[in-house]
């Protein structure tokens, strides 16, 4: 994680100087202030994945003799279905909708969002698996 942490902070300090170069360049103040939020951004990931890089284990990616094959093995869990992100979907839909043509919509899309949500969060909790 120190190659990553160090690519992003070089990354906010080339969009510091951009940001400085467009400010005076242009003058305008959106662009400037977007440029600006970039950099932040880009500075707050860059110090997160370097301070995480110094509590754990050194991976594969930060020794230089490593091969790409010293990284194998399980990467996580991921889920093979769920039905979920239809039901946000659905939701997101009608409240997307509700701007177009009427904020009472947002009253029927609420409860399909919050349904979807809850589901997504605990999907994995019930039957054999809800005590763990």
């Amino acid at each position: 994680m120190k190659v990553q942490g160090k690519m992003f902070l070089w990354l906010a300090a080339f969009i510091l100087v951009m940001a400085i170069v467009y400010g005076v360049w242009s003058k305008e103040p959106a662009g400037t202030t977007a440029l600006f939020l970039a950099f932040g951004l880009s500075v707050m990931i860059g110090y997160y994945l370097a301070f995480t890089a110094r509590r754990v284990d050194a991976l594969a990616q930060d020794d230089k003799e490593a091969d790409v094959a010293d990284e194998a093995g399980e990467v996580g869990f991921f889920s093979p279905h769920s039905w979920q992100p239809l039901s946000l979907a659905v939701g997101g839909a009608l409240a997307f909708m509700g701007v177009v043509f009427g904020w009472w919509l947002l009253y029927f899309s609420l409860p399909i969002i919050l349904i979807g949500l809850w589901g997504w969060v605990f999907e994995y909790y019930h039957g054999d698996n809800r005590t763990q």
